[in-house]
């Protein structure tokens, strides 16, 4: 079956219809990850490939590409190739020198439930296809470190034959898990990784876990009852924020950088609402508006991003909603919001892994209306921030917008939240990742001891 079969055409379309400035090579196709005769790098350059499931969101893409930027940023020690499935990846700004394979969409639509993202493709092919391509690309780059995020066995089991693959094939390659510093309540996660075997997954198919997190704001090995074994492998790297997230060496914002227009705001406080790729922002969007409805007029300028992935439906409503409204700049999203989230004077959003790490390195006042479900993640993390004094977190409950109406002139007036210390919050992960890669790429041990 071709590639046309299988790619949205929305995903193929992209690829040359992109935004002035946008750095997207021509390799970012569900086709060969590279050009034929392209440089492979010097002997001694370490070839990473990660892989990036993408089945909602943006989180996982916008991790593996501030890890993948800090890698290439100009140490020439590294070469990086990123398999992704999300299905914005040709208009997402790359670092320079990432090669990309992108892997046909599939949506999430429960726990550990999936669909084609096109409604038209059996998921079955499109899960096969994917699989193909991994193992192709596995076999052609013959990766020296395999970085797996967040999912041991991959998008429902698709990374199993590949990792027999390395196992057999090619066991100098080390194979690493990324997991973020939260995945869900530890009895669930508990309970899944029993009944999907992913705890002996773990012992066989894994050289290191790598925690995008905080050992004291969270024991990974302790909360998921892993193994003496297993724990002994966990290596805590700090979150993950992309380099121009960090506060102390934020450069000034130009007004072109914003995603809203510096004329309307009037010198109004700007609320920034961003709920990340929108998928199942709708409801926080809504009550946010209903809230502003509640307050003074021109109290504050709201700067209102739907995201990519917002259902067009959902976006048309809530767009047709603020239209009335001359304090309400509508966004239908930006591949960039680190500099508006920087001038912002408050943010409101989810709770996600990215804005959540980047609103602690940037201190910005910010109210969390974590996601309900499927999962307890964002939940438990807006509690843990909270708890430090980090943000303000609100339910999803009934009476979300009665609290916002009080909550936003109350985080307003407040100062800026201290900067968490790094004995608490380690948001230096991405050069914590390098560095732990080169140090295992050092090493003369042979990766794959505990396997037989």
């Amino acid at each position: 079956m071709s590639v046309e079969a299988i790619v949205p055409q929305e995903l193929r379309r992209v690829h040359g219809a992109h935004k002035p400035g946008w750095r997207v090579p021509a390799q970012a196709s569900s086709g060969s990850a590279w050009h034929e005769g392209s440089e492979e790098g010097s002997v001694n350059t370490i070839k990473v490939l990660l892989y990036s499931h993408d089945t909602y969101g943006l989180g996982h893409l916008r991790r593996n590409l501030a890890i993948a930027g800090k890698m290439l940023d100009g140490s020439g020690r590294f070469s990086v190739c990123l398999l992704t499935g999300s299905p914005v990846i040709g208009q997402w700004h790359l670092p320079d020198g990432l090669r990309v394979q992108a892997l046909p969409p599939v949506i999430k639509t429960g726990a550990e439930q999936y669909a084609a993202r096109d409604s038209g493709q059996l998921f079955g092919l499109v899960k096969g296809y994917r699989e193909a391509l991994i193992l192709k690309t596995v076999l052609r780059y013959r990766p020296d470190i395999f970085l797996v995020d967040h999912a041991p066995a991959g998008m429902n089991g698709e990374l199993l034959s590949t990792l027999a693959l390395i196992q057999r094939e090619i066991p100098e390659t080390r194979t690493i898990i990324g997991l973020r510093d939260i995945l869900d309540s530890p009895a669930i996660v508990q309970k899944t990784w029993r009944e999907q075997d992913i705890y002996a997954l773990l012992e066989n198919a894994y050289d290191d876990i790598f925690v995008y997190g905080s050992k004291t704001l969270f024991d990974v090995a302790e909360g998921y009852d892993m193994s003496p074994s297993l724990a002994a492998r966990v290596r805590y790297c700090g979150h993950v924020v992309e380099a121009r997230a960090t506060h102390a060496a934020s450069p000034q914002n130009t007004p072109e950088q914003l995603c809203w227009s510096t004329a309307l705001t009037q010198e109004r406080p700007v609320v920034l609402v961003t709920t990340g790729g929108g998928g199942d922002g709708f409801a926080l969007m809504d009550a946010y508006l209903q809230a502003i409805e509640r307050l003074p007029v021109g109290l504050v300028h709201s700067v209102v991003v739907a995201g990519p992935l917002m259902p067009g439906d959902e976006s048309a409503a809530l767009r047709q909603r603020a239209a009335n409204r001359a304090d309400i700049e509508w966004v239908d999203y930006t591949t960039d919001l680190v500099p508006s989230l920087r001038a912002a004077d408050l943010v409101v959003a989810m709770a996600g892994y990215n804005t959540s790490a980047e609103i602690m390195a940037l201190r910005k006042r910010a109210i969390l209306v974590p996601r309900a479900a499927p999962r307890a993640e964002q939940r438990m993390r807006s509690n843990l921030l909270a708890k430090l004094g980090l943000v303000w977190s609100v339910e999803p409950e009934a009476d979300l917008v009665q609290k916002l109406v009080q909550l936003i002139p109350e985080a307003l007036s407040s100062p800026p939240p201290m900067a968490p210390t790094s004995a608490v919050i380690d948001l230096n992960g991405a050069e914590r990742v390098m560095q732990y890669l080169l140090q295992v790429s050092c090493m003369d041990v042979p990766m794959k001891e505990h396997i037989a």
